[in-house]
């Protein structure tokens, strides 16, 4: 069978390239498709193209828009399991458990939570001095630079807030996983008018390109810190509006009070949701040392019902790690691990290909690579503490600071505990549970900035106040 090679999506038309690269499945190695690889001439046209469009989008009426986002959910679903199987072709995620159609299903479900939002007008002053009016104002062309561990969730999460509020989007998704991008742009552009929403793919160097366009108002990245420092350094020139979704090192408490066996799937899925590729996952485990050996034995416990595999396969619900970079970040933090005593309690040994089992890790603490650094795979350090100050600091000395989370029978006590880390998301008894209407994003090194939720919708406009 013939791998299909795809086109670029400017002006509301598929647009051929001179050059093209071929995006591989993780789970064998195989073509997926053949990406089209844009030249700066023609990411210039797409800025152009975003650039006349916004003139008459940005003019539409909120009614308008708010519908067309609905069209586009409807379009979503109605080709969710085409979506579906591509993205699991590309990303390796499975079809089932927190995979691919969850994936899909939920970037319907955020495109029409996100059309029911508004940015109104808010009356700062109205008195015999006068009326003051704050109103919002869509900032122009975004750029949306997208990574490739939720490759149609984040696009959405990207694109919809932007044309909610009368923005036009020119959108790069990771080269590693372009294709369900590039398909779900071709299935809004069946509902917008031409030019509202672009695709073009390359390698970095071609986002490098669009942060520094003076075409682009905006950017929305969501990846690494340490791209997301070289993002912001190259936009300044042009005084860019920024939305910056960075890395986490995520660490999780368990009160003593916890039952383990009642919270352990729970902590089982906060930590490996999307094989452990999620910026908000859980990334370390700090237990109570009177619970720590239960904890262990019971996460051991959930780890060994989960099936791995090619996520084609219906059985599975756990994949590959993505791309052989991520895979040999991940072998490396845990050989480091190794031989400096670490004990494994699962996993610890690189299966075939890219596919590396659950692993689970005690005897660490902070200052090991595998507890400092985000290892953004299948594997999950788990530290005994005694003291709940002392475990605090531990959780909060990291330059980091995207999610966190208490586990405790006692949510008096673990909102307290909630309270004191340095975070911009806490969650209780859970982890990484995000939800379209409630604002999320970093504070210290995870980013600038918020998505979601009427907050995350504002950072889509420029104020303007009107005295009269």
């Amino acid at each position: 069978m013939t791998e299909q090679t795809y086109a670029l999506l400017i002006d509301g038309a598929q647009v051929a390239t001179d050059d093209h690269f071929t995006v591989l499945n993780p789970a064998n190695g195989q073509p997926v498709g053949h990406a089209p690889k844009a030249s700066t001439t023609q990411l210039d046209e797409a800025v152009q193209a975003a650039r006349t469009a916004f003139k008459k989008w940005s003019a539409v009426s909120d009614e308008e828009r708010q519908q067309a986002c609905l069209n586009i959910a409807a379009k979503i679903e109605e080709h969710s399991e085409e979506l579906a199987t591509l993205l699991t072709k590309e990303q390796g995620k499975p079809l089932n458990g927190l995979g691919s159609r969850f994936e899909i299903g939920g970037a319907k479900a955020w495109t029409q939570v996100t059309a029911a939002l508004q940015v109104l007008p808010k009356v700062l002053q109205d008195t015999e001095e006068g009326k003051v009016v704050l109103h919002r104002k869509p900032i122009g062309v975004v750029g949306s630079i997208t990574p490739w561990n939720w490759p149609v969730m984040i696009a959405i999460w990207h694109i919809i807030p932007a044309i909610r509020t009368g923005n036009t989007v020119v959108c790069k998704p990771s080269p590693f996983t372009p294709l369900s991008t590039i398909r779900l742009i071709e299935l809004m552009n069946e509902v917008l008018p031409a030019g509202v929403v672009n695709c073009i793919t390359g390698d970095d160097s071609l986002g490098a390109a669009m942060s520094t366009h003076q075409g682009i108002d905006k950017i929305v990245f969501t990846g690494s810190c340490a791209t997301g420092q070289k993002v912001m350094m190259s936009a300044a020139a042009t005084m860019k509006r920024l939305t910056l979704e960075l890395g986490g090192n995520d660490a999780g408490i368990v009160l003593p009070d916890c039952d383990p066996k009642e919270i352990a799937e729970g902590l089982f899925w906060g930590a490996f949701i999307n094989n452990g590729q999620t910026c908000a996952a859980m990334k370390r485990l700090y237990v109570h040392e009177s619970l720590h050996d239960q904890v262990c034995e019971e996460l051991a416990n959930v780890v060994r019902t989960i099936p791995m595999g090619d996520g084609l396969d219906e059985a599975n619900v756990i994949g590959p790690i993505q791309n052989t970079m991520q895979f040999e970040k991940v072998k490396g933090l845990v050989e480091d691990a190794k031989r400096k005593g670490a004990r494994i309690l699962t996993g610890g040994e690189a299966g075939e290909g890219l596919f590396y089992p659950t692993t689970l890790i005690a005897g660490v603490d902070n200052g090991w690579p595998i507890v400092d650094e985000e290892q953004f795979g299948p594997v999950l350090p788990i530290i005994s503490y005694r003291d709940i100050d002392e475990v605090i600091e531990r959780a909060n000395d990291s330059p980091n600071g995207l999610g966190g989370s208490v586990w405790s029978k006692d949510i008096e006590k673990a909102k307290e505990i909630a309270s004191r880390l340095e975070c911009g998301s806490v969650w209780i008894n859970k982890h990484g549970a995000i939800q379209p209407n409630a604002p999320f994003g970093g504070v210290k090194g995870s980013g600038i900035g918020v998505e979601f939720g009427e907050e995350g919708l504002a950072e889509y406009t420029n104020i303007q106040v009107i005295f009269s």
